[in-house]
């Protein structure tokens, strides 16, 4: 794609690296063919060529956002679809993500907006308010009905306390900064990222990915300092928030790097993992923080890709069949495929590909609070195809998948369980029977004689 920037503005760093992922472009249009907002509104602006169109005029003359702008940005669920597609290799994560930014700078939102948005940001980064919202939620579920009638904000309200859970589990015995000891001989030292909305919905998580390691050998770290990956307020466009929490966490994980060392930073949110490995291009231009960001970037993993690495044996005698639902975090936008897959088949899960698995579900972050109608549709969409494959539990390795999911589980009246992969893997290992799956009436496995 040509482009005509004044020679003088392209000595911003950021406007820099923008217009070299426009140029990248050629229009050839294979982006359209795998991205959801396309795929449901067909108009060529809520598509990835579409919205670079935008982008380009929006930032090459250095204009303020308009409203048409807003909305179609708006709109993208950041699901990197388009990059998994694309042919020329457009960065477009890096181009959204400043798109934002500049929107954020130059726009003024509706008064109604900008409350909501403030309002998700003030909360759900930290754990201790996100879990007296989702109290408060619970108590308004009744009230559905009447929150769609607010003004502005009706249906938002009524989305946000839709996806509260019916109930919340106990805080983990787990939580805050400490060294999980391996059990037996130590073969690795790594660190865990707490994070934010997943200790509140579903602590059970990192509790499993921390028996799975101990027992493997591996010494886990949470620790001191360290919290929300910054990703929730960063696709809103919040920068400076989103490089805040960014900033506590390289400072928590140097301390660690530089103490008794890291082999790895270990992720279980996918959507969180895509945003860590992005630290590095984060803070590119931050002297204080460039080589520190990029060293926790090269560091940071996936808990399968790690996990991967280790010599994981089955322990109990499995065959459940198993519709893995792959994150957009962790197809896309880490290019994480098959690692996940191949763990669950060696514990001996049968695995089944989800049609459409390139497509999201709609969760993305607040997507499935700020667009509740493209969110609901793509939900529907995702659950109508995971029930093709009659699979008898639903695996996936991001937080924000599996609420959205299980939404539509509840509304259908399904009892079909959905349970993080991580909690598969230590179950099949050795660990206990995931809460989850209790609940649905699975019942424990014996352990294989050896």
């Amino acid at each position: 794609m040509q482009t005509n920037f004044a020679p003088e503005r392209l000595e911003d760093p950021q406007l820099k690296s923008s217009e070299k992922i426009l140029r990248t472009c050629v229009h050839c249009g294979f982006c359209t063919a795998t991205c959801p907002t396309y795929l449901l509104l067909g108009d060529e602006l809520d598509s990835p060529r579409g919205r670079i169109y935008l982008i380009k005029d929006m930032l090459e003359g250095g204009k303020p956002a308009t409203q048409e702008v807003v909305t179609h940005v708006d709109r993208c669920l950041s699901c990197l679809s388009c990059m998994t597609t694309c042919p020329s290799g457009v960065h477009y994560m890096h181009l959204v993500d400043h798109a934002r930014s500049y929107i954020n700078q130059t726009y003024r939102r509706p008064l109604a907006d900008r409350a909501m948005r403030g309002l998700l940001a003030f909360v759900l980064p930290h754990p201790n308010r996100f879990r007296l919202a989702m109290l408060g939620a619970m108590i308004a579920k009744p009230f559905k009905p009447l929150l769609r009638a607010v003004p502005a904000v009706g249906q938002r309200l009524a989305a946000m306390v839709e996806l509260a859970p019916a109930g919340l589990p106990a805080r983990s015995p787990l939580e805050g900064p400490r060294v999980l000891p391996a059990f037996g001989e130590r073969k690795g030292r790594v660190a865990i990222l707490s994070g934010c909305a997943q200790t509140v919905l579903a602590p059970g998580i990192n509790e499993a990915a921390i028996r799975l390691l101990n027992r493997h050998g591996v010494e886990v770290v949470l620790p001191k300092g360290e919290g929300c990956c910054g990703a929730l307020v960063h696709h809103m466009g919040e920068e400076r928030q989103s490089h805040a929490f960014a900033a506590r966490n390289i400072d928590a994980w140097i301390r660690e790097i530089e103490g008794e060392g890291l082999d790895a930073i270990l992720v279980t949110a996918s959507g969180c993992g895509t945003t860590v490995k992005d630290y590095g291009f984060m803070f590119r231009d931050d002297p204080a923080y460039a080589a520190k960001a990029a060293k926790v970037s090269a560091m940071a993993r996936d808990v399968t890709e790690y996990l991967a690495t280790l010599d994981l044996a089955p322990a109990r005698k499995m065959g459940d069949t198993i519709a893995y639902h792959s994150a957009c975090s962790l197809q896309h936008g880490q290019q994480i495929r098959e690692e996940p897959k191949t763990l669950l088949k060696r514990m001996g899960f049968v695995v089944t590909d989800v049609p459409e698995g390139h497509i999201c579900c709609g969760s993305a972050g607040v997507y499935n609070v700020l667009q509740p109608e493209i969110a609901g549709a793509l939900r529907e969409r995702k659950v109508d195809n995971i029930a093709k494959t009659r699979p008898a539990l639903i695996a996936a390795g991001n937080i924000g998948c599996m609420t959205q999911i299980e939404l539509e589980l509840r509304k259908r009246g399904s009892d079909l369980p959905i349970v993080h992969t991580v909690e598969l893997l230590d179950w099949a290992t050795g660990g206990p029977l995931p809460e989850r799956l209790a609940e649905k009436g699975f019942k424990e496995r014996e352990i294989l004689a050896h």
